[in-house]
Parts: C-alpha cells; sequence; structure tokens
C-alpha cells in the first residue's frame, strides 16, 4: 500500500512539474488576432484567410484545416517583373514574440474546395498546427469573420 502511495505522489509530482514548465501553454501558446475571410460570390470556389499570429516560442504553422472549407493552404504571393506569383508553402517559421501577418497581397490561406457560400456576417472555424522547435504539435482553434474586402 505504501509503495503504491509513493507511485501515486510521484505521478501527480510529475504532472504538476509539467504543468508548470515547459508543458504548460502560458507563454508557448500562439495568439490569433484581426483573423477574417474574404466573402466569396456566387460560384466562386475559392477565397482567402487572413490573420495575424504571435507566438511565445519558435515554433511553425505546418497545416490548417476547415469542416467548410474542402483543402486550406499556406500560400505566399510575390510580384517578380510585373507578374504576380502565388505559391504553396509547407509551413510558415513564427520567431517567439514577433508578429507574422497573414494579409492582402502577401502570405495567406488559400481556401479551396468552399462547401458553402462564405457570406458577410459569418464565421469559418479553422483549426490552426502547430509545431515547436521540439516536434510538439500544437492546435489552435479559431473563429473568423467573413467580410467583404479589406477589414475596416
Amino acid at each position: 500500500m505504501r509503495h503504491m502511495k509513493l507511485i501515486l505522489l510521484s505521478l501527480f509530482c510529475s504532472g504538476l512539474f509539467c504543468v508548470l514548465t515547459a508543458c504548460g501553454p502560458s507563454d508557448q501558446s500562439v495568439k490569433v488576432d484581426d483573423a477574417w475571410v474574404r466573402a466569396t460570390k456566387p460560384g466562386q470556389e475559392v477565397a482567402a484567410g487572413y490573420m495575424t499570429l504571435t507566438s511565445g516560442e519558435n515554433t511553425s504553422l505546418f497545416k490548417v484545416e476547415s469542416d467548410d472549407i474542402g483543402k486550406v493552404e499556406i500560400h505566399s504571393m510575390s510580384m517578380n517583373n510585373g507578374v504576380m506569383e502565388m505559391r504553396m508553402l509547407d509551413e510558415v517559421t513564427l520567431e517567439q514574440g514577433k508578429p507574422y501577418k497573414l494579409e492582402p497581397g502577401g502570405f495567406h490561406l488559400m481556401l479551396f474546395d468552399i462547401k458553402k457560400p462564405l457570406t458577410v456576417g459569418n464565421t469559418v472555424k479553422f483549426k490552426l498546427y502547430f509545431k515547436n522547435t521540439a516536434g510538439k504539435v500544437s492546435i489552435s482553434e479559431v473563429s473568423t469573420p467573413i467580410r467583404e474586402g479589406e477589414p475596416e
């Protein structure tokens, strides 16, 4: 019986240590600000999403999912010799404490196979998957408003 109490106490202390150190989400989580999705026109099957990400540690955004969207990709956009080029990225690296903007004309989320029209006043829910430098994966759920054009 005494042996069992020691094991339970040890497990409790290990869990408490985990909560108080690197396992705790307090300064390790990613803050999401200014999130929005551009409204679609009738018949439009592609749209874009934007947000600002600030991480409490060095991490990367490597996957985005949504029940409302068939496929979400992370894209970069740039001008080369007067031609707009868009490229899919495997991940976006976030430096600790440095805001990373996904915005029109730059990095953004590209939304494909939209399952229902994205109308102003509604929202799109995303699951954002992050991986820190130690390989630990965390998921943030974000509900983003749908707007026309640029945010106010």
